[in-house]
């Protein structure tokens, strides 16, 4: 039997695909195209904004904008008074052209452009310093405000981190913005960590609240932290999961392709989404005895978090046409009208997992099922959207479509690339209105 992974059942993801029209809109644009649920978006900040009333903590929720590129969902940050999560001039610049204030970004990465820093202060977003030399670049930014800041604490349980400032960087920089007086408003602490574990974050969120005690007693604002991203996305119950890293070899993959488990995003997580948050403000955080909850209130510190991938979690799929199958001994090679490349995961020398779905005008039960990996179009043996071999139920045919579930969450342009000068997917923005499903182009501002 074939490996499998589908993904948590989704009822009105499959009213989208028993509707008809993706073929419609895949006839229309004559490629792959990706489709986004701006609702869904909306339900999944709700719950964080809800996780944070329960708790009591005074709290805001930043969009990370490089986890998917459509202005769609910016936009609903603007509708509801979200903050956005911006790392480039360009990302800075479509979230102001979309409506949201300036007051309600915050600019992270690490060494920022003198252009990025010059607009983000005038604008009056929030900044994450990320180093001693770039907190010298933002004192001498000239601007009639004083440009507000978050330093970035490097994180002493990932000690191959790239990003932060360790200690005594910590009490320079610390030192500097108490002498900087009014050119700068320094309101707290940030970090950057990486991977899924509740712990880690309680632990160091709890010592940036330590942080900022130490800060005030500088003169110095520091009433708000922020924990970054890194709440993860269940993709799959937790039985499909296990038995997926425990039955996969190199057998189940195109050209006996070999993944171990660390090679791949943890497609089921215990905790998730809004409940990761409350997890992680229920935790204890090392040598104290208060959950972080708790002790954010007790020291009147606000928490920010910067979600990309959970906040959209079943916002979007991606759409690819057959066009071409091809038998080889035991299975099938499918060719798509896209790349790999629209599946970022490879980028990580990956495999998005969950079984992708075949749409088909055939009848249910036309013909044996089939077992096939899916190619991209280009010239590269390499260029495979799916490696691993996917019992469909029928053999695809020209013109069926291949849809993968869930991947507005950084795989729809994370590594996009016109290659081939095959165009990119398009973006269809897909909402209910009076029970009619209605779609439209996801847009852009022009400057």
């Amino acid at each position: 039997m074939a490996l499998t992974l589908p993904a948590h059942p989704d009822p009105g993801h499959d009213g989208i695909l028993n509707s008809g029209l993706l073929q419609e809109l895949s006839h229309a644009f004559g490629g792959p195209f990706h489709f986004v649920l701006p609702d869904r978006f909306d339900t999944n900040l709700a719950a964080f904004r809800d996780a944070l009333d329960e708790s009591a903590v005074e709290g805001k929720v930043y969009f990370a904008k490089k986890a998917n590129k459509a202005a769609a969902f910016v936009e609903r940050c603007a509708a509801h008074g979200a903050g956005v999560d911006v790392a480039s001039h360009g990302e800075l610049r479509e979230a102001l052209g979309h409506g949201v204030r300036g007051e309600d970004l915050v600019v992270t990465g690490p060494a920022k452009a003198e252009r990025l820093l010059q607009v983000a202060a005038l604008q009056g977003a929030l900044i994450a310093v990320d180093s001693l030399d770039e907190l010298e670049r933002v004192l001498i930014l000239e601007v009639p405000r004083p440009v507000r800041i978050l330093l970035r604490r490097f994180p002493p349980s990932q000690p191959e981190s790239r990003f932060g400032l360790d200690d005594d960087q910590l009490d320079a920089a610390l030192q500097r913005c108490a002498e900087a007086g009014e050119r700068i408003r320094m309101e707290g602490f940030s970090f950057h960590l990486s991977g899924y574990e509740v712990q880690p974050r309680a632990d160091l969120a709890g010592e940036l609240v330590e942080l900022c005690l130490k800060a005030r007693d500088l003169g110095l604002q520091a009433d708000r932290i922020s924990i970054g991203g890194g709440l993860a996305v269940d993709y799959t119950s937790a039985e499909h999961w296990q038995t997926f890293l425990t039955e996969q070899r190199p057998d189940d993959y195109h050209a006996q392709k070999s993944f171990t488990a660390s090679d791949f995003y943890p497609y089921h997580s215990p905790v998730a989404g809004a409940d990761a948050l409350r997890a992680v403000l229920a935790a204890h955080p090392h040598n104290t005895s208060n959950p972080l909850a708790v002790r954010l209130r007790e020291a009147g510190v606000k928490l920010l978090l910067e979600p990309g991938r959970a906040l959209l979690d079943g916002a979007g799929s991606s759409v690819f046409g057959v066009q071409g199958v091809k038998d080889r001994a035991g299975y099938g090679i499918l060719t798509v009208d896209g790349t790999s490349l629209s599946l970022s995961e490879q980028w990580f020398n990956s495999e998005y997992l969950p079984d992708p779905i075949l749409l088909t005008d055939r009848p249910e039960g036309d013909g044996p099922a089939y077992l096939a990996c899916v190619g991209g179009a280009s010239c590269l043996d390499s260029d495979l959207l799916t490696w691993r071999k996917i019992t469909f139920p029928a053999c695809p045919q020209v013109g069926d479509l291949i849809v993968y579930p869930n991947t507005a969450g950084y795989q729809m342009d994370s590594n996009e690339s016109p290659f081939h000068d095959l165009p990119l997917p398009a973006k269809v923005v897909l909402q209910r209105e009076s029970g009619r499903l209605r779609w439209r182009l996801d847009h852009r501002p022009a400057f």
